[in-house]
């Protein structure tokens, strides 16, 4: 009998195509999509589009960047609640939990404070607002304001922290409901240290937390890789609304403001990262993408799950730790919106009004964006902060209309500072506790929005060894 016919198994190793690196990549997709959004919206903005009367291009870019970030804000919410609820029950099992949490803010006013202190420098030597011949508004008091309304805000109304805001418009009432974030913080905050007060009985209730938070965190991936179309109808629709002429007349505020930003993210933080021992290099190749998820989405809350994921798995963080701090930090820590922006604006405001900030209301506007950065929390521009600023300064509250037609384009480069210090103050107390894992925090990138795990573990663990291409390590959420 003749053997069964076998089909010749073929030799030939023919090479598999792949698409470039700077094609796949996380970070390349994000920079294309800056210049692509850019392009467009200038081509809006030139064809007729404004942000009153947008044409097709101009709407269909407000469209995909206002539903990216409703993407983004839908998820956050539970995100917040079950990570910060999760993150105390995992301080349970962390050595001296009482002082990481003291050190994490400690040195979130630390650094704000230097920021704070850098806006106002620049302020006084800009003169952003000087030499403009405008007088105080006639309803102008120089009444100081006070911190009552700041400090009940605090108080969670409801359990889920809701609230509603109705408006008239053609005779129809339009409710919309809204979330406050820092109250969802407080509540979260309160359930977490019940459940470690419960005890056993409460461990249903934190596996059950900690399950989905996992399941939250996959969802958030997923549109977090939407990233690049989102950022094109972001960048699209602020270039179309605002164009680049607008900054004419606030010129040096915008100049000021950015010359802040770059101090901060440029000198300041590698200054505390290399004082602490660690490599600048790694800090940024390790939290850029969240940077720049940042700078085009404008909203520290939105870039939270991808700032905690290269907390953690780029920068060498612990999961117990960083899932408390970077959330708390995503609603107190903004050295952009909070330290730099509202002191510069506060002393162009004054200049442009001709009025004369004394010494008292210089020490005010850093206690202020110290102790006040709470007040942006869950928005995407720093209006609030700069409301509350002024208030308390007894400065006219018609300084908020003069800048709020740059407030999209500074906006940017003040929540891509935020997000970084909010990665930067978790790195330093772990790195001063000794639970840094230098490993990850030093592991390569290789052109990758996260690191090599295999990598970071052989380095751990002083081996010698090639660690496999990165594309055949599939990355874990």
């Amino acid at each position: 009998m003749f053997p069964p016919y076998r089909r010749p198994v073929s030799t030939s190793t023919a090479p598999h195509r792949k698409l470039p690196r700077w094609v796949t990549a996380f970070g390349p997709q994000i920079v294309a999509g800056l210049i692509l959004g850019v392009v467009l919206g200038l081509v809006a903005k030139y064809t007729g589009s404004t942000e009153d009367a947008p044409n097709a291009l101009g709407a269909t870019l407000d469209t995909i960047g206002s539903s990216y970030v409703s993407l983004l804000r839908a998820a956050v919410i539970p995100l917040i609640f079950f990570a910060v609820v999760a993150s105390i029950a995992n301080l349970a099992q962390v050595t001296n939990a009482a002082r990481l949490a003291w050190r994490t803010i400690l040195w979130f006013g630390i650094t704000a404070l230097i920021a704070v202190l850098i806006g106002m420098g620049l302020g006084t030597i800009f003169q952003p607002g000087a030499n403009t011949g405008q007088q105080a508004p006639a309803d102008y008091t120089g009444k100081t304001g006070d911190w009552w309304a700041f400090l009940t805000g605090l108080i969670p109304q409801n359990f889920l922290g809701l609230g509603a805001s109705t408006k008239m418009a053609d005779g129809v009432a339009d409710t919309s409901v809204s979330f406050n974030v820092l109250q969802i913080l407080v509540i979260a905050v309160a359930v977490g240290v019940a459940a470690l007060k419960v005890g056993a009985a409460a461990k249903p209730f934190l596996d059950l937390s900690a399950s989905l938070l996992s399941i939250i965190q996959k969802i958030l991936w997923w549109i977090i890789r939407l990233a690049p179309l989102g950022t094109v109808g972001l960048i699209g629709n602020a270039t179309a609304s605002y164009g680049w002429d607008t900054m004419g007349a606030l010129g040096k505020f915008v100049v000021a403001i950015y010359v802040g930003l770059a101090l901060v993210l440029f000198v300041v933080y590698p200054i505390l990262v290399r004082a602490h021992g660690l490599n600048v290099r790694s800090y940024f190749s390790g939290v850029w993408p969240a940077v720049q998820l940042g700078f085009v989405s404008r909203s520290s809350i939105g870039t939270l799950p991808l700032t905690q994921r290269v907390t953690e798995r780029n920068l060498g963080v612990p999961r117990g730790y960083a899932s408390f701090a970077v959330p708390l930090g995503a609603t107190t820590k903004m050295d952009g919106c909070a330290a730099i922006y509202p002191a510069v604006a506060a002393i162009f405001v004054a200049q442009f009004f001709g009025i004369q900030l004394d010494v008292t209301q210089y020490v005010l506007i850093a206690i202020v964006s110290v102790l006040g950065s709470a007040a942006t929390a869950g928005t995407t521009g720093a209006v609030v902060m700069l409301t509350l600023t002024l208030s308390t300064l007894g400065l006219p509250l018609a300084g908020v209309g003069l800048l709020l037609a740059v407030d999209p384009i500074i906006d940017m480069g003040r929540t891509a500072v935020n997000v970084a210090g909010q990665a930067l103050v978790p790195v330093i107390v772990a790195k001063r506790e000794g639970i840094l894992d230098l490993g990850l925090y030093n592991a390569p990138r290789n052109g990758n929005p996260f690191a090599d795990e295999f990598a970071a573990a052989q380095d751990e663990a002083g081996l010698e060894a090639e660690s496999p291409a990165v594309e055949d390590t599939p990355a874990r959420v």
